[in-house]
């Protein structure tokens, strides 16, 4: 499943940089620890020298260096930030970013499916195997839970319980993946459901998974929501989709949600976040996985919220995201033998980058996910948290 291990470079063939920048992480080259990289070919140090994080993750789909414990490399780099490390490094990369980030709207309406195109749409194959029965591509809850299905379930019922769903009310899914929210909130609290997605397999098999509930899933964008679906709701949820929506759309973005929610309805917005303020997006996720996204800062949202909504409730519970990839991580190389008669090796291997690096990324408190519930100032009632 790996591509041909090649014979390791010696330590001492590290560059000096590279070893003073590893040298506060416990992370070594070629060291005995399972979480040291193993480099077995030494373009792997200029690829990452010159190209910041996209060449470190191109080295490592690449087969130039390993890692026998992958998200624990990266939990070590993160809690140091040498990602920001390595970009300034790479400076003509990180600037390139900068500017691309700042004066080009990288999530706007022209560009709003490219997502859906090549992340989502790869195959719903993969996301079948990777994902529980209820196909929720977002953080569970494990406070109570054990198994993926079951924090999945209880990430569900606690966006429902959060939005106090009520049988004859109208909810609006903002990016419904395929449809595992919108069911559960249709089958289990009686309300009718709106679901859109810019991802068009996830809308066919959404449309299927919902056919026989009050649910309606559109292929769409979320600006054009007041003139497509009109009306309005109850109550507004929105799962992993925000990290989609780009800092200069979001005061757009909760200008619509304002614009269709009821006076004393209730918004659940569920994000990643980034601890720290971020210019640029990360060079390699944004090349292979996730392209034009962005993960928020909590003042980033906040800018965007005031005047427009209020936060009744903020619930960070990012650390429960290191085990849901891991568990997405085992699923998907368990399946592996079946699905590697549609995917190359390099898909393996990038796919393994991802989880890891992703699930370092909240082991290292840099990641954050937060579930916020927003209301209007004209919402008589007094907002009690829900856990």
């Amino acid at each position: 499943m790996h591509a041909p291990r090649r014979s390791a470079a010696p330590a001492a063939a590290a560059p000096p940089l590279v070893r003073r920048l590893l040298r506060p992480t416990d992370v070594r080259i070629n060291g005995d620890h399972p979480w040291d990289i193993q480099v077995h070919d030494p373009i792997a140090y200029q690829r990452t020298l010159r190209d910041g994080s996209l060449g470190l993750g191109e080295a490592y789909v690449a087969g130039a260096w390993d890692s026998e414990q992958l998200d624990e490399t990266f939990a070590r780099l993160l809690r140091h930030d040498l990602d920001g490390a390595l970009n300034q490094a790479a400076k003509l990369h990180f600037a390139y970013q900068w500017i691309k980030d700042r004066i080009i709207n990288r999530q706007s309406r022209s560009r709003a499916f490219a997502v859906g195109e090549r992340h989502y749409d790869i195959g719903n194959d993969v996301y079948e195997a990777m994902l529980d029965p209820t196909m929720s591509y977002s953080c569970g809850y494990w406070r109570d839970a054990t198994t993926l299905e079951a924090a999945q379930l209880a990430k569900l019922d606690l966006t429902c319980r959060k939005l106090a769903l009520a049988p004859g009310q109208r909810l609006l899914d903002i990016g419904c993946g395929w449809g595992g929210l919108a069911a559960y909130a249709a089958e289990h609290y009686g309300v009718d459901v709106v679901g859109i997605t810019v991802s068009r397999r996830q809308a066919e098999l959404a449309t299927q998974r919902c056919r026989h509930l009050p649910v309606e899933i559109r292929l769409m964008d979320y600006r054009d929501v007041p003139r497509e679906v009109g009306g309005h709701f109850e109550r507004i949820v929105s799962i992993g989709m925000f990290e989609h929506v780009g800092v200069r759309n979001y005061r757009t973005y909760f200008d619509v949600a304002r614009r269709v929610l009821t006076d004393d309805g209730l918004f659940l917005l569920h994000t990643i976040g980034n601890s720290t303020t971020c210019a640029t997006t990360d060079a390699w996720t944004d090349a292979y996985i996730f392209p034009n996204g962005k993960i928020p800062s909590a003042p980033e949202i906040t800018r965007a919220l005031e005047g427009c909504f209020l936060v009744e409730d903020w619930h960070n519970f990012g650390l429960d995201y290191d085990p849901t990839l891991m568990a997405w991580w085992h699923r998907f190389d368990a399946a592996w033998p079946e699905l590697r008669a549609s995917y190359d090796d390099a898909f393996y291997r990038m796919w393994k980058y991802y989880l890891h690096a992703s699930a370092g990324f909240f082991r290292s408190r840099q990641g954050q996910l937060w579930q916020l519930v927003l209301a209007k100032r004209s919402r008589p009632n007094a907002y009690r948290s829900v856990r």
